[in-house]
């Protein structure tokens, strides 16, 4: 009978302690293999300070896993890398490396795939194939960093999938980054993006960590928001605002809205007014991002007349609201576009 191996890189240091003292051996033996696989190692032998039988025991019922590289785009245009990444089971994600004055970011993903079926994204095509596990979410920054040769300072779970639908695991990967022994990365240069699953945004509340929390909101109105995204007709605007105030009185993290601008549907002075109206005393910022065209949805961007006709709005109704700068669109740097061009590839 084969043992199934567990996976030692989303173990936390406890769970190791646990394990090394289950086996008779001491309790610092789980900070030594704990600061191997955190800085990099891929092997059991690799571990020189752990005795050979004790890495051979090791070998035999964990693995250390690590993704590899299928393709490295660079935009011509900016600072931005696409890494196109196949897992152990061949399935594929994505991270993107982006470079800005205070550092570098690196966006990742959480699922193989997206069950939320945004109507502008690619990542949802083809449906949710599984959660990633939180040392594949540790993997695209540990190997995001190995292949640029750049030190990555913050982390945006904002790639392919919906992270409050892999809740778990993104929490294991959070208490891993920041953990001391392994990389201590600040929580509070950790953006979580998500579509609003209202219970899991209470859930992450009472954690009370100290990250980012961005809405992919892209409309003020149910009738709008239904249309773009399917998660809205379980909850609505008002409820998931309503969320996002608790996660502020919680927390003391304001919240940060995404609105991709798409022509003709949700980019008008109206639309413009209510959200405005409706974000008024949240204190929070709008992110107006210039859509990207996929190829396999209908949807276009606004024009960037209406983009900065929509921003003067907000700007002139006290709301602090931002465009984004287009990042690495010569590399369909958006979510979910190279894998699909992976997918089609392939079949």
């Amino acid at each position: 009978m084969t043992m199934i191996k567990s996976d030692i890189k989303s173990m936390l240091l406890s769970e190791l302690e646990t394990y090394f003292l289950s086996i008779g051996e001491p309790k610092f033996r789980a900070k030594q293999v704990f600061g191997w696989i955190h800085g990099g190692a891929s092997r059991f032998d690799e571990m020189l300070n752990i005795s050979k039988p004790l890495r051979q025991k090791l070998d035999a019922e964990f693995y250390i896993n690590a993704p590899t590289l299928i393709t490295l785009s660079t935009s011509q245009a900016n600072e931005t890398t696409k890494f196109l990444w196949q897992m152990h089971d061949s399935a594929t994600i994505e991270s993107v490396l982006m470079q800005y004055a205070y550092g570098n970011t690196v966006c990742i993903s959480s699922q193989v795939g997206c069950a939320m079926g945004c109507a502008f994204c690619a990542s949802a095509i083809g449906g949710l194939e599984r959660n990633l596990n939180a040392s594949e979410m540790l993997n695209q920054v540990f190997f995001s960093q190995k292949e640029s040769g750049k030190k990555i300072s913050n982390v945006v779970i904002m790639g392919i999938g919906e992270p409050l639908d892999n809740f778990e695991n993104v929490i294991r990967f959070l208490k891993l980054i920041n953990h001391p022994a392994g990389l201590k990365m600040s929580l509070r240069k950790v953006t979580i993006s998500t579509c609003g699953i209202i219970e899991n945004i209470d859930k992450l509340a009472d954690y009370k960590i100290q990250s980012t929390l961005t809405v992919s909101l892209h409309a003020p109105d149910d009738e709008t928001r239904s249309r773009l995204m399917p998660i809205n007709r379980k909850y609505g605007v008002d409820r998931l605002l309503e969320a996002c105030n608790r996660y502020f009185s919680k927390t003391g993290r304001r919240v940060s809205y995404e609105y991709s601008m798409i022509d003709g549907v949700n980019d008008t002075s109206a639309h413009a007014e209510l959200l405005a109206r409706k974000l008024k005393c949240s204190g929070s910022h709008v992110n107006i991002i210039p859509l990207s065209d996929v190829p396999e949805r209908l949807l276009k961007g606004s024009s960037t007349e209406k983009i900065k006709a929509f921003l003067k709005i907000l700007n002139h109704c006290n709301i602090n609201a931002t465009v984004r700068r287009s990042l690495g669109q010569d590399i369909s740097a958006s979510c979910g576009q190279l894998r699909v061009r992976h997918i089609e590839k392939g079949s």
